[in-house]
């Protein structure tokens, strides 16, 4: 008990439930986004995936950005950061770097979503292009400009890397964890019911893709983000009100994203009837 005779933790499931609270409006925007039920053919998946793929990509350095941060990886190795967040990151990393294929063996989340890409007949010139000059050590906005990709992909890239770049945890736990974590499975959920709709053969590598997010993360990732955020802003005010500043401008850069797509496919639509 502290000395006022509450509990130690009392203040920090306060804050937690205030941020929750103030982000809830952006939150409940996007869970009702038109772009889950906009995709009613295959060639409008091809462009929800062509741009959607450098969103799977840029996931992949916030979770190491906090990787690199909450546990240790360098040579020699010492014990750094909490064992919870610690855990909570490496189960990540693994799953998100060497999950479970469908056919027997292993591979990225990444990887996965360009067999699907594949699989479909979505265009992955754009993605591969980007990769390869990542590989190359190009700097990213760069990459980006070089490789055409669709522009809203571009801005949605670049406000990840804005904040992974701040070098402030607070800042990146917040981003992957209301940006993404908090709100993928109910994003994943809405596109997988419109999906299922369809017969066709071309998508089942997708479906996998988007069946094992939802398996691998319903039961624990959500709540533990929300704690290393918690852990993570400690008693600071500032960290907790920077965090919740964070989490409504990484929600909000995903509804303009989304806003990106649809207008794609709106425009796909008009050109194909018109």
């Amino acid at each position: 008990m502290s000395l006022n005779g509450t509990h130690p933790n009392a203040d920090c499931d306060d804050r937690k439930g205030k941020l929750l609270h103030n982000i809830e409006r952006e939150r409940r925007m996007l869970m009702a986004h038109p772009v889950y039920t906009s995709i009613r053919s295959l060639d409008e998946l091809c462009i929800f995936m062509r741009h959607h793929a450098f969103a799977v990509w840029d996931f992949m350095s916030l979770l190491k950005a906090l990787q690199r941060t909450l546990s240790c990886v360098d040579v020699p190795w010492i014990p750094a950061g909490n064992p919870n967040t610690r855990r909570l990151i490496n189960d990540i990393v693994m799953t998100e770097e060497a999950d479970e294929d469908g056919l027997g063996g292993f591979t990225s989340h990444f990887e996965l979503y360009l067999d699907a890409m594949r699989q479909a007949g979505a265009d992955t010139g754009a993605i591969d292009d980007f990769i390869a000059r990542i590989r190359r050590r190009e700097d990213v906005g760069h990459a980006l400009d070089c490789c055409a990709a669709p522009p809203g992909a571009c801005r949605f890239v670049n406000t990840t890397f804005n904040v992974i770049s701040s070098g402030e945890l607070h800042r990146i736990a917040a981003c992957f964890t209301f940006g993404r974590e908090d709100v993928i499975l109910e994003m994943f959920r809405n596109i997988v019911e419109e999906i299922r709709k369809s017969n066709s053969a071309r998508i089942e590598r997708f479906i996998y893709y988007l069946d094992r997010h939802i398996e691998v993360d319903t039961d624990d990732h959500g709540p533990m983000a929300l704690e290393m955020v918690a852990a993570i802003c400690g008693d600071s005010a500032i960290k907790w009100r920077e965090a919740e500043e964070t989490a409504v401008s990484a929600m909000r850069s995903r509804v303009q994203f989304w806003d990106s797509v649809v207008e794609m496919i709106h425009q796909h639509r008009f050109g194909a009837t018109g």
